[in-house]
C-alpha cells in the first residue's frame, strides 16, 4: 500500500514493543525514517535491529532513549529529532501504562498523580515539543493513543480511565488549535490489544485465579469484555495499521477523530 509519505521522518513513542513497534514496522515500509523511543536502552536497540531489515530507500532507523516524564528529556529527544532529520513529519505517541488501578476510594494522591504523569502530561509533553516541527514544515501529522476506557471506562481504573478521556479531547483541541499550520491531528482508541501491558495484566489475573493465562484470557473475554463481539484479543499490528492510514495523505481530510479499534468492545453506536 502506497501512503504518500515516502522519504518523510517519523517520531514513535512508547516504540520498543506492542503498538509502537508494529507502527514502526509498517511506516519503515512504505519509505519513512523511523526515530523509536522508550526508557529501556537495551530493549530499543533490539527493536531498532528488528526494524532495520523493513527499511527501504537507504532510510535510516534511530534509537533515542527518554523518559517522557521528564520534560527536559522530551525536549532533548526533540532537538536530537531535529538535529538529525531535520524535525519531525509524523509523531506516533504511543507510550503509556495502565498505571494505579483498584478501589477509587483506596487509591491515593500520588497513585493518580503517577497515572496522569504518564499517561496524560507524557502526550501533552510530546505534542508541545513536536508541533513547532511539524508547523515549519507546513506539514503534520499527531496521532494520540487513547483507549476503550475513555468512552467506556471500567470501575477499578479510575486514573487511567480519566487520563484516556482527556487524550481523546486533547487531540481534539489540538487539532482545531494546528490544522490552519498545515497539520492533523487524531486518536486511535484500541481495546484489549495484545502488548506487554495486557499480557502482564492476564498474567496477574491468572495468578489471582489458579489458571492459565489462556484460561485467564477466555474469562476476561467472556466476564470483563463481552462486546468484543470477535471473540479474540486484538493484535498490535491491526492497531498500528489504523495508525499508519492516519499518519498518510491518503487521511488528508481526516482530522479531530478519535478511531475505535476494539472489536467492538464499545457497546454503544455512538461513543
Amino acid at each position: 500500500m502506497n501512503l504518500q509519505i515516502e522519504g518523510k521522518t517519523a517520531v514513535i513513542t512508547g516504540a520498543d514493543s506492542g503498538i509502537g513497534k508494529a507502527t514502526a514496522i509498517i511506516l519503515a515500509q512504505e519509505g519513512v525514517n523511523i526515530v523509536v523511543s522508550d526508557i529501556d536502552q537495551e530493549e530499543l536497540e533490539k527493536t531498532a535491529e528488528d526494524i532495520r531489515p523493513y527499511l527501504v530507500n537507504g532510510n535510516q532507523v534511530t534509537d533515542i532513549v527518554a523518559d517522557l516524564k521528564k520534560i527536559s528529556e522530551v525536549e532533548q529527544l526533540a532537538e536530537k529529532v531535529k538535529a538529525n532529520h531535520g524535525g519531525a513529519d509524523i509523531v506516533a505517541h504511543c507510550a503509556g501504562a495502565r498505571g494505579a488501578a483498584g478501589n477509587f476510594l483506596e487509591l491515593t494522591d500520588d497513585d493518580w498523580q503517577e497515572t496522569v504523569d504518564i499517561d496524560l502530561m507524557g502526550a501533552v509533553r510530546v505534542s508541545r515539543a513536536f508541533i513547532p516541527q511539524m508547523q515549519s514544515k507546513g506539514w503534520g501529522r499527531l496521532i494520540l493513543i487513547s483507549s476503550e476506557n475513555a468512552l467506556q471506562p471500567y470501575e477499578d481504573e479510575s486514573p487511567y480511565n480519566a487520563c484516556k478521556a482527556a487524550i481523546v479531547n486533547l487531540s481534539k483541541c489540538l487539532s482545531r488549535a494546528f490544522s490552519k499550520d498545515g497539520l492533523l491531528i487524531n486518536c486511535v482508541s484500541p481495546a484489549y490489544i495484545e502488548t506487554p501491558m495486557t499480557n502482564k495484566m492476564m498474567e496477574q489475573l491468572a495468578e489471582e485465579r489458579g489458571s492459565s493465562v489462556d484460561e485467564a484470557v477466555q474469562w476476561f473475554l467472556k466476564n470483563e469484555r463481552p462486546h468484543i463481539e470477535v471473540q479474540r484479543r486484538g493484535k498490535a499490528e491491526e492497531v498500528a495499521s489504523v495508525i499508519a492510514f492516519l499518519c498518510s495523505d491518503l487521511a488528508s481530510f481526516v482530522n479531530g477523530s478519535n478511531y475505535r479499534v476494539d472489536g467492538g468492545s464499545v457497546e454503544t453506536a455512538f461513543g
